[in-house]
């Protein structure tokens, strides 16, 4: 039996991701971004592999009765009977009938991501493949052979056909040697090539798909989940850095802190407002400029209800997180098969489990709940230029305003991003287009929803180190300056003045935005010493 072995390098597997175990959401993100290795199928994990392919092996040597995608055609060929030895040819035709992507490459980590999902579906035993199969893309991800997957093209259900067929021309020997583009394209140590080549290079064989296999490799929704997963995990970090933002903004803006009191918020019974206002108050304390000057009874909405609006993204993070983990762990291949269970006989059942109206529907609430986070701190970071709204700070947070434009323009691109984002975010769960001569005639758009989503996250990250610029460079402008921060908000101002002095005559700023933005993106203003750094959103991912 063919497991993907090596004829190169060895691979360290030390800490390796078991793919009996359950998946979490973070796993997805070690895997498809650090490089965490995963094991090959073993123990009770490959005895339901063998399993379920018994079950299928048993039909094909029945020759009995019409079982779908195994002895009849696919979608609207549904009615159309296959002979049992023509099992394979079908098998590796769907795969490449569906390999029909357009638009430019996946990121890698998506298409990474989206392996190591399949992989996981297919290891429950539930999909009637062979071991190989499944060991075939664990080697794909630990030696590091990432298929070139065009971003469009897939409807959502039945799962996400066309990406999953993209990355099967690479795992498998679905198409003649003679076939131009016949096994698709591939990364490989930087460099593209053919996926026959980058396998062959990579030292791990492919197999060619037997009866229902192409039907495994390609019908689920593994791109739309673990694409979920990772727009989560970078959720994560995004607002915890805008709980970071805020806190330095009350100080440049001298905001109260009545609004964070801990009756206050938790008279609200809502467990994400409780826990931002907590984070706020403790960021907060040692400040010498959060009480503002006397006659100033009330902030703005945008620092007094930041709990109000960024606890009800963070309860909403847990939820998807749930929702996102469940179905990482779900068999979504159509039909499914089941061994023998006492009384019952094994089967093999038609179903709808590929269908991404659930991740369809969880990517467009995350892409909108993540708005509100930019949406909020725009509004911030326009105080903080305006002297009327400022208490105190010089025009455009420029020490000469009028020769200097100071940080006018930064505000633009920031209004921009949360422009865009308002356009982004009209959900594309909402849509739905027949296919298939009417016989598929509701999909759940989810992979257009995952392509949005991400956006929307990275104009969120922008529009908070937008924040973050504007609000270190406030604080520099008061009399008091850095010395009068809290200690926790003193570290978020000297990251940002590690890499971006302040601004005293005009410069341009836009390869400060992108620093801040990394850095953002890397957990330098959440990762280990910062004081959200325990903040753990994604922890009903274990529902």
């Amino acid at each position: 039996m063919n497991r993907g072995t090596s004829r190169g390098a060895a691979v360290d597997r030390a800490g390796a991701l078991d793919l009996g175990g359950r998946l979490g959401v973070r796993d997805v993100a070690e895997v498809a971004r650090r490089r965490r290795q995963v094991a090959p199928l073993s123990g009770a994990c490959l005895e339901r592999v063998e399993t379920s392919r018994a079950v299928v092996e048993g039909v094909l040597e029945s020759d009995d009765r019409p079982v779908y995608g195994i002895t009849t055609g696919y979608g609207a060929l549904a009615g159309v009977r296959i002979r049992p030895e023509d099992s394979s040819r079908l098998s590796c035709n769907v795969i490449l009938k569906c390999a029909v992507g357009v638009g430019d490459p996946m990121p890698e980590d998506w298409t990474r991501a989206m392996l190591l999902a399949r992989a996981r579906s297919l290891s429950l035993g539930c999909s009637g493949v062979r071991p190989v199969i499944v060991d075939t893309l664990v080697e794909m991800l630990n030696r590091g052979v990432t298929p070139v997957v065009p971003q469009k093209g897939s409807l959502g259900a039945s799962g996400d056909l066309a990406p999953l067929a993209h990355a099967a021309l690479v795992a498998t020997r679905a198409a003649d040697e003679g076939i131009p583009g016949g096994s698709g394209e591939a990364w490989w140590r930087g460099e593209r090539m053919s996926g026959a080549r980058a396998m062959r290079e990579a030292g791990i064989e492919r197999p060619v798909p037997l009866g229902k296999e192409g039907l495994g490799l390609t019908n689920g929704s593994a791109f739309m989940t673990s694409a979920a997963a990772l727009a989560l995990c970078d959720s994560e970090t995004v607002l915890r850095a805008a709980v970071v933002a805020t806190a330095l903004s009350f100080e440049a803006l001298r905001g109260r802190t009545a609004a964070l009191d801990e009756r206050l918020n938790a008279a609200s019974v809502q467990s994400g407002q409780m826990t931002v206002a907590a984070y706020l108050r403790d960021m907060l304390q040692g400040s010498r400029l959060i009480e503002p000057p006397p006659g100033i009874t009330q902030d703005a909405y945008s620092l007094r209800c930041t709990p109000q609006v960024l606890g009800p993204v963070a309860d909403m993070l847990g939820y998807l997180a749930s929702r996102v983990g469940r179905t990482l762990n779900a068999a979504n291949d159509n039909p499914l098969v089941f061994p023998a269970d006492g009384d019952r006989p094994a089967s093999i059942v038609q179903g709808g489990n590929f269908h991404g109206a659930g991740p369809a529907l969880w990517l467009d609430t995350l892409g909108i709940a993540m708005c509100e986070v930019a949406s909020i701190s725009d509004r911030r970071s326009f105080r903080m230029l305006t002297p009327e709204l400022s208490r105190g700070l010089p025009s455009m947070l420029s020490p000469d305003p009028g020769l200097n434009g100071g940080m006018m323009s930064v505000q633009y691109t920031g209004a921009a991003l949360v422009s865009d984002n308002k356009t982004l975010a009209s959900p594309d769960s909402v849509d739905s287009i027949p296919t298939s001569a009417n016989q598929e005639d509701h999909v759940s758009m989810g992979a257009n929803a995952a392509r949005r989503c991400r956006e929307i996250i990275s104009n969120v990250r922008t529009v908070v180190a937008i924040e973050l610029l504007l609000a270190a460079q406030g604080v520099w402008l008061r009399p008091a300056g850095p010395e009068s921060l809290s200690p926790a908000t003193r570290m978020a101002y000297d990251a940002v003045r590690a890499q971006c002095p302040p601004l005293e005559t005009d410069r341009p700023l836009a390869a400060e935005i992108d620093t801040i933005d990394r850095m953002i993106a890397s957990g330098e203003f959440t990762g280990p010493g910062s004081p959200v750094a325990d903040w753990d959103l994604l922890a009903d991912a274990a529902d």
